[in-house]
């Protein structure tokens, strides 16, 4: 995997500028991760496999993203 390029967030001047970009960046990033846990649980993926992909436990990935929220059915 190639490096991320953080030059938006580093190269800033103005650090209150700089933590508006991070936050952005995280918004960005948590939407995907949320996409993509989803589109892995919808292929077959288990909760455990995910939990391998994302570094952290399973109980972890399923508190973040299980139940009815994954699947697009109830409240986020």
């Amino acid at each position: 995997m190639g490096d991320v390029d953080l030059s938006p967030i580093t190269g800033e001047s103005d650090p209150l500028q700089a933590l508006r970009v991070a936050t952005e960046l995280r918004r960005r990033l948590e939407r995907e991760e949320s996409v993509l846990v989803r589109r892995a649980r919808n292929g077959g993926a288990s909760w455990a496999a995910i939990a391998a992909a994302l570094g952290v436990s399973k109980q972890a990935v399923h508190k973040k993203y299980g139940g009815r929220r994954i699947l697009g059915r109830g409240e986020e």
